[in-house]
C-alpha cells in the first residue's frame, strides 16, 4: 500500500503529541490503523496500552477491522488485541465505571429519546417544572412535554460545559441537583452522565475508592491516547482526554475544523484551533489529498470554505488526489419555481443516472448506478423532504429516509399509529381499516378484522388483570400476526421491488420507538399507557427523533437515501442532491423562539454564541454535504411560497459562479448503460456474542431484531438476571485484587446490584431474599475457590474471516489448582437458554481466549445460580473449536449478501421467538 508522503509522516511519526489535520476523504482512517499499527510494533507497547477514540460505532468497527487486517498482513499474529480499546468516548466511559466502579455496574444507559420521556413522566421530580425562562423579563415556569426538550438540552450543557455551578440560579441548582438525584435513584446514566461520572473519578482527589480505581486503571493501563473527529469534541470530553494523559500518555488528535458541524450541541472548534497551545511539543501534519471526490467537487467545496476568516481557521490547501474524472454536467446548480417541480426534476435525474458506469476503485471495475448510489441531503429533512418523498412514491422510486422523524409520515406507520389511537379512543375502526388499506401491505379485510380483535382485548383490560398483562410491543407484534404481515407478500411498486423490505425497516424502527416509550411507561396502567402513547406518537415523538439513526449498515435496501447533513456526516455516494437551498434555509437564519439562554444565564457558558451557530458554522456544513459526492453533484434553489423563503441561498449563488458548475442541465448524452448494481462492498461486520446466537437459532429471527429494529415486548422480572451477574462481576474482580467476599457480604452485594426496573413491590420482595439466597449459595459452594479467579468480565474477541469479528465480554475465566483453565458462563432462570446455545457461546470464549493469550482453555462450566438448577461442566470440544470459525464465517458472510433466510420448518427455536408472528403461518408447537 502506497501512502503519500504526509501520510507516511502521520504513521511512522515518533510518539509524543500529534495533530493530524485530516481533510474530506484523505483517508486517515487508514492512516489512523496504520499508526496504531506501527504502535504496536515497538517493543515497549501492548494492545491494552491504546485508546483509540471515533465518533460512531460504525466507524469503530470500521477502524478496528482495519488494525487487525493491518496487523495479520504485517505480523501474522498478535495476542490480546481485545484489551485494545477502539470506540466512541462514551463507550470507554462507560466500559471504565462499569469495569471499576461496582456501584455503577446495576445502571442502565438511556438513548436521548428515553431521557427526554423520562424528564416528561417525572416532571416535577426532574425539576422540569420547577425551572424557569426568561420571557421578555418575566420568569415562567417550564412546561411538561412542551418545554421537556429545551430542559434536556439545558440539563446537558450544565454537566458537559465548562459552567461554574455555583453561579447558578438557585431554581436551576436545585433543578440539576434533582434531575441528577432522579437518574440515580432510578439507577440510569444519560449520555452526560456517564462523561460526567468519569470524568468526576479521574479527577478525585479526596480518595473515593472507585476513583481510585479508574485512576489505577488509567496509570497502569493507558500509554497511547487516538482522538478521530477531534474537531467534534465537547468540554467534558477534552476533560476526560486530559485524564486519561495526566499520567504521561501520548495524544494524537485527527480531525478538521473545517468539519466542526456540532457546535450547536457543544462542540468547540477551539479544541482544535488552540491545541497546539495547550498541549506541550505538538507535531503538526497536514493531510491534503481527497481521495473521495473529482477535482470538481474538490475545488467547489474548497472555494466555500476558504471564505472562513484565517484567523478561525487551520491552513490548508485541499487537491484532489483520487481516480474520479470530471466530466462537463458532472456539477448542476438550477433553480426551479417550486418545490414540487425541484423534486420533479431530482427525481428525473436519479433515472437518467441509473445504469451509468461507475468505477468504485481506480483498478476496479465498472458497474452501472443503482438506487443506493444516490442520496439527497437537506439541511432540515422534516421541514423540507415532503415534496420529493411524494414524487419518490408516486414514481415507485425506492427510497429510505435517515433516522425517524420521517418515520411517521410512511403509509405503514400511520396505519400502526392508527391501532394505538384506536385503543386510546380516538378513531374508529374504519380509520384503522382505512389506513392499513392505504398502506397496500397485502391484508385484506377478513385479517383487518382478526387484527382489530387483538386491538379490541386491549381496549377490554380492567384492574382485575396484572398491569404487566399486556404491552404495547406485544399488542403491535400480535395485530401484525393477525393481519398476516408477511416480507415477502408486501406488493411491490414500480421499478424498484424489493418493497416489503422497505416496509419492514420502516415497521421495525416504530417497534424501536415503541420500545423506547414503554421502557419508560411500563409500569404505567395499560389503559393510561395506550393513552399516553397514543398522543405522544401523534404528536410529540417526531421531534423526539429529529437527529436520530438507528443503522448498523450490514444489509441496506437498494434505495435513495434520504437524509439531513448531520447524518451524512462519514459518508459517501456517487451521486449528491442538496435541494432547498434558500435563503435563510442553508444557512439557516439564527432560530427564534425558545433557546437554552432563556433559561440559563449566557455568561456562565463559555463562548456561548456556537450553540446559536453563524455563518461559518453554515459553511462547515455546506462543505461536508458537498465533500459527500464523488462524482455527481446537483445543488438546486426552489422558492417555497413563504416570504423567508423567496431568494437563493449565498451558498447557492457563489456555486452559480463557480466555472466547474453548469446552471443549465445538459441534454442527457447517448451514454452506455450497464445493469444497475448496488455496490457489492465488504462491508466490515462486527457482531457481539449474543447478536451471533441469534444469527445461529434463526437467521430471519437476526434479521428482523438487529437489522429492522422489532423489538421484544418488555417483562417485568427483566434485570434479575444481570443483576446477580453484577454480583459475580463484584466479587470476582475483587478477589483478583486479593480482597476475598465472605457469605456475611452477601446482603450488602445485594443492595448494591438488585436492580428490577419494572418491577412491582411484590415481585421486588420476592426476588430480593432469592437473590441473597444465590449469592450466599454461590459464596458457600465457590468462595474456597476464588483465589483461583484468572478474569472476570474480560472483553474477549475473535476474527473468524477477515472482515468478519465477534465481540464479547465472559463472565469468569479460572485457573484451577490443576493448573487447568476454566471459561465460566453464569445463568439464571431469565438469563436461560438452550444447552446447546450455550455451549457454542462457551467455545467461542474458548477461541477468544485463545486469541486474547495464545493459550488453550481446558474446560468450559455453566454455572446455574438459581436453586436446584443444574450446572454443566465439560472439556473443551477440539472439533468444535474447529467447526466453529468457519461456521462465523459462513454465517458473517450471510450478513453481508442481505441472505438471512427463515428457518425452513417449525421447530422449538419458532415457538419461543416474540417475532414468529410476522415470520410464518402459526403452526401448533409440537409439528415437526
Amino acid at each position: 500500500m502506497q501512502f503519500t508522503d504526509s501520510q507516511a509522516e502521520a504513521i511512522d511519526a515518533d510518539t509524543g503529541n500529534m495533530l493530524v489535520l485530516a481533510c474530506a476523504g484523505s483517508g486517515k482512517t487508514e492512516v489512523i490503523a496504520q499508526r496504531i499499527v506501527a504502535l504496536l510494533a515497538r517493543p515497549d507497547v501492548e494492545p491494552r496500552h491504546i485508546v483509540a477514540f471515533t465518533f460512531t460505532e460504525k466507524a469503530a468497527g470500521e477502524l478496528a477491522e482495519r488494525v487487525h487486517r493491518r496487523i495479520k498482513d504485517r505480523y501474522g499474529e498478535m495476542h490480546g488485541l481485545a484489551e485494545m480499546f477502539i470506540g466512541t468516548i462514551h463507550g470507554y466511559a462507560l466500559d471504565l465505571l462499569h469495569s471499576q466502579a461496582p456501584e455503577a455496574f446495576k445502571f442502565n444507559v438511556l438513548n436521548d429519546p428515553q431521557a427526554r420521556l423520562i424528564i416528561d413522566r417525572y416532571s416535577a421530580k426532574s425539576g422540569l417544572t420547577a425551572t424557569t425562562k426568561s420571557v421578555r423579563g418575566v420568569r415562567e415556569p417550564l412546561r411538561r412535554w412542551v418545554h421537556s426538550r429545551l430542559y434536556q438540552q439545558v440539563m446537558s450543557v450544565l454537566r458537559e460545559d465548562d459552567v461554574d455551578r455555583r453561579l447558578l440560579r438557585p431554581d436551576l441548582a436545585q433543578a440539576l441537583e434533582a434531575y441528577e438525584t432522579l437518574l440515580n435513584e432510578r439507577n440510569y446514566f444519560d449520555y452526560s452522565a456517564i462523561l460526567a461520572r468519569a470524568v468526576d473519578y479521574l479527577e478525585d482527589d479526596e480518595g473515593h475508592a472507585s476513583a481510585g480505581a479508574v485512576q489505577q486503571h488509567v496509570r497502569e493501563n493507558v500509554r497511547h491516547v487516538i482522538v478521530d473527529e477531534y474537531q467534534d469534541i465537547n468540554p467534558v470530553q477534552e476533560r476526560l482526554i486530559r485524564g486519561l494523559t495526566q499520567y504521561g500518555a501520548d495524544l494524537c488528535v485527527v480531525g478538521d475544523d473545517d468539519q466542526t458541524i456540532y457546535q450547536w450541541r457543544g462542540s468547540a472548534v477551539a479544541n482544535i484551533l488552540t491545541f497546539e497551545n495547550r498541549y506541550a511539543d505538538v507535531k503538526r501534519i497536514t493531510l491534503n489529498d481527497n481521495f473521495r471526490s473529482s477535482p470538481a467537487i474538490t475545488q467547489l467545496a474548497r472555494a466555500a470554505i476558504e471564505e472562513i476568516p484565517a484567523s478561525v481557521r487551520l491552513a490548508k490547501a485541499m487537491v484532489a488526489g483520487g481516480h474520479q474524472k470530471f466530466e462537463r454536467g458532472d456539477l448542476l446548480a438550477l433553480e426551479f419555481g417550486d418545490p414540487q417541480e425541484e423534486a420533479r426534476r431530482i427525481a428525473d435525474r436519479i433515472e437518467t443516472l441509473l445504469g451509468v458506469p461507475f468505477q468504485d476503485d481506480a483498478d476496479g471495475p465498472e458497474r452501472g448506478l443503482s438506487y443506493a448510489d444516490f442520496a439527497v441531503l437537506f439541511r432540515s429533512v422534516r421541514g423540507d423532504a415532503g415534496p420529493l418523498v411524494e414524487e419518490f412514491r408516486r414514481r415507485g422510486i425506492p427510497y429510505i429516509i435517515k433516522g425517524l422523524t420521517q418515520l411517521f409520515e410512511t403509509p405503514e406507520v400511520r396505519a400502526a399509529v392508527t391501532c394505538f389511537r384506536y385503543v386510546a379512543g380516538y378513531v374508529d375502526a374504519d380509520t384503522v381499516r382505512d389506513a392499513w388499506r392505504a398502506a397496500d401491505v397485502g391484508c385484506d379485510d377478513r385479517a383487518l378484522d382478526r387484527g382489530l380483535a387483538v386491538l379490541d382485548e386491549a381496549i377490554d383490560w380492567d384492574d382485575s388483570r396484572p398491569w404487566d398483562s399486556i404491552t404495547l410491543q406485544g399488542v403491535f407484534l400480535r395485530f401484525l400476526d393477525e393481519i398476516g404481515l408477511r416480507e415477502e407478500t408486501v406488493p411491490s411498486r414500480g421499478r424498484g421491488g424489493g418493497r416489503g423490505e422497505i416496509v419492514f425497516y420502516n415497521l421495525g424502527r416504530f417497534s424501536t420507538a415503541i420500545g423506547d416509550y414503554e421502557a419508560i411507561y411500563l409500569t404505567v396502567a395499560p389503559p393510561s399507557r395506550f393513552d399516553g402513547f397514543a398522543k405522544w406518537v401523534e404528536f410529540q415523538a417526531p421531534a423526539y427523533y429529529e437527529e436520530s439513526d438507528g443503522d448498523n449498515g450490514y444489509a441496506q435496501p437498494d434505495a435513495v437515501v434520504i437524509a439531513t447533513v448531520h447524518q451524512a456526516k462519514g459518508m459517501q455516494w456517487p451521486a449528491v442532491f442538496i435541494p432547498a437551498m434558500r435563503r435563510n434555509t442553508f444557512p439557516m437564519r439564527r432560530a427564534g423562539g425558545l433557546n437554552i439562554f432563556h433559561v440559563i444565564d449566557r455568561a456562565l457558558v463559555p463562548d456561548a454564541a456556537r450553540y446559536e451557530g453563524g455563518i461559518d458554522d453554515e459553511r462547515r456544513l455546506f462543505y461536508v454535504a458537498v465533500t459527500r459526492a464523488q462524482k455527481y453533484l446537483m445543488l438546486s434553489f426552489a422558492p417555497n411560497g413563504k416570504q423567508t423563503g423567496r431568494r437563493p441561498s449565498e451558498f447557492f449563488d457563489a456555486a452559480t459562479r463557480n466555472d466547474w458548475v453548469l446552471t443549465r442541465e445538459k441534454q442527457p448524452a447517448s451514454k452506455r448503460r450497464l445493469e444497475p448494481v448496488p455496490k457489492h462492498g465488504t462491508p466490515d461486520v462486527v457482531l457481539s456474542f449474543s447478536d451471533l446466537k441469534y444469527l445461529f437459532e434463526c437467521p430471519y429471527s437476526f434479521k428482523l431484531r438487529l437489522l429492522y429494529g422489532f423489538d421484544s415486548p418488555l417483562q417485568k422480572e427483566l434485570g434479575y438476571g444481570k443483576s446477580l451477574h453484577d454480583m459475580m462481576a463484584e466479587i470476582h474482580k475483587r478477589a483478583i485484587k486479593g480482597d476475598i467476599v465472605d457469605v456475611s457480604d452477601a446482603e450488602d452485594l445485594v443492595d448494591r446490584h438488585l436492580n428490577l426496573p419494572f418491577a412491582n413491590p411484590a415481585a421486588r420482595d420476592q426476588l430480593r431474599p432469592a437473590a441473597i439466597a444465590s449469592v450466599r449459595r454461590y459464596l458457600r459452594e465457590k468462595g474456597s475457590t476464588l483465589h483461583q479467579t484468572e478474569y472476570s468480565e474480560q472483553p474477549v474477541e475473535i476474527h473468524p474471516a477477515p472482515g468478519v469479528t465477534v465481540t464479547g465480554r465472559v463472565d469468569l475465566i479460572r485457573r484451577l489448582d490443576t493448573d487447568e483453565v476454566s471459561i465460566v458462563d453464569f445463568k439464571s432462570s431469565e438469563r436461560t437458554q438452550a444447552e446447546g446455545v450455550t455451549l457454542d457461546q462457551l467455545h467461542m470464549y474458548a477461541l477468544g481466549y485463545r486469541e486474547l493469550t495464545g493459550s488453550d482453555a481446558d474446560l468450559v462450566e455453566i454455572h446455574n445460580l438459581d436453586k436446584d438448577g443444574r450446572s454443566h461442566r465439560q472439556e473443551v470440544d477440539d472439533a468444535m473449536l474447529t467447526t466453529l470459525s468457519p461456521r462465523v464465517a459462513t454465517a458473517g458472510q450471510s450478513l453481508r449478501d442481505n441472505h438471512l433466510p427463515k428457518l425452513a420448518t417449525w421447530c422449538k427455536t419458532c415457538a419461543n421467538c416474540d417475532f414468529k408472528g410476522i415470520c410464518r403461518d402459526r403452526r401448533d408447537d409440537t409439528s415437526p
